[in-house]
């Protein structure tokens, strides 16, 4: 077919490979950021997108665009409707990464819960006693607060149902769940001692977490959030930290990536950082890989895509 298809140099091999060896040229750019595709791959058919912002207007530099292929589920960096109406399919990864993000929020719900990064760190330095003014909490018996009950909630939900914690789950689109208990909003947050948010982001939910929701949560209470940066008002978030509003948080996504060395974030002791790992492992990476290669093949070849997020009008 000889289609070219702009993707990012760190793609997983196993994603170059299936692209070449389903005809396509392959062309590697440093990022996916919108100027970098468009002063260097202006001619392609197809691009496999990460977490960079891609502007509307970028479309009128690249007339020969057919699909957008996100290598992730999160879909907030791209004006879906906008590129349907300018005849661009935007697809997902949408069963290539839930068990991993699941295994991620787990490791960082034991982690925070447990203090092991920040007292592994005070090790390094010579504290050995940080443990005994840092201590953790007991899981057991406490509750988790599952905030969106899609494919990567309802993981996490069936991952910590055998740790002994109550499972609260608050989802507007679900009435029932395997695991735990579906309650309101409110009733969540003012129960739950953990809090995890796996939401999509929506124009009702952006930002959504702020300091109301702060207020009515627990002062012993944890937040983690490896969804999406906005769907917590940040600067909120920051003033219940640095006020005890709330115990801590465990934060791996945020407003601007990579989080700037000049944020509070750093200059505080009760919060853990880490640079957007939900999916970071070999296997996962593959996956997705593969999964939004199979997309652009698919468009390309005059196929339907398997997994859209937004509908082509075909005349």
């Amino acid at each position: 077919m000889g289609k070219k298809v702009a993707v990012p140099q760190s793609l997983s091999q196993a994603g170059k490979d299936y692209l070449v060896n389903h005809g396509m040229n392959v062309v590697e750019l440093p990022d996916t950021k919108a100027e970098t595709i468009t002063s260097k791959a202006a001619d392609v058919d197809g691009i496999v997108l990460m977490t960079e912002p891609f502007p509307n207007e970028t479309i009128n530099r690249l007339p020969n665009l057919k699909i957008i292929a996100r290598h992730g589920v999160g879909f907030d960096n791209i004006d879906t409707d906008y590129m349907a109406q300018n005849n661009i399919w935007v697809t997902i990864t949408p069963n290539a990464n839930a068990a991993t993000v699941a295994e991620t929020t787990l490791a960082e719900i034991l982690d925070i819960s447990k203090n092991v990064t920040a007292i592994s760190d005070h090790m390094r330095k010579g504290d050995f006693n940080y443990k005994s003014s840092h201590m953790g909490f007991d899981l057991a018996g406490k509750t988790l607060g599952i905030m969106g009950y899609g494919r990567i909630g309802k993981m996490v939900a069936k991952k910590v149902s055998s740790l002994d914690l109550n499972i609260l789950i608050y989802d507007p689109f679900v009435n029932s769940a395997e695991y735990g208990k579906v309650v309101d909003k409110e009733t969540l947050l003012t129960n739950s001692d953990v809090i995890t948010l796996h939401m999509a982001v929506t124009p009702e939910n952006k930002q959504g977490f702020s300091k109301r929701e702060f207020e009515l949560m627990k002062k012993s209470a944890v937040l983690i959030n490896l969804g999406r940066g906005s769907l917590v008002k940040q600067d909120d978030l920051i003033d219940a930290l640095k006020t005890r509003e709330i115990r801590a948080a465990a934060l791996d996504v945020f407003d601007e990536e990579p989080l700037p060395l000049t944020s509070d974030f750093y200059k505080l002791d009760n919060v853990l950082l880490t640079p957007h790992i939900a999916s970071n492992t070999t296997e996962c990476m593959a996956r997705m890989a593969v999964d939004s290669a199979s997309e652009v093949v698919r468009v390309l070849s005059a196929e339907s895509p398997k997994w859209p997020v937004n509908s082509i009008n075909r005349k």
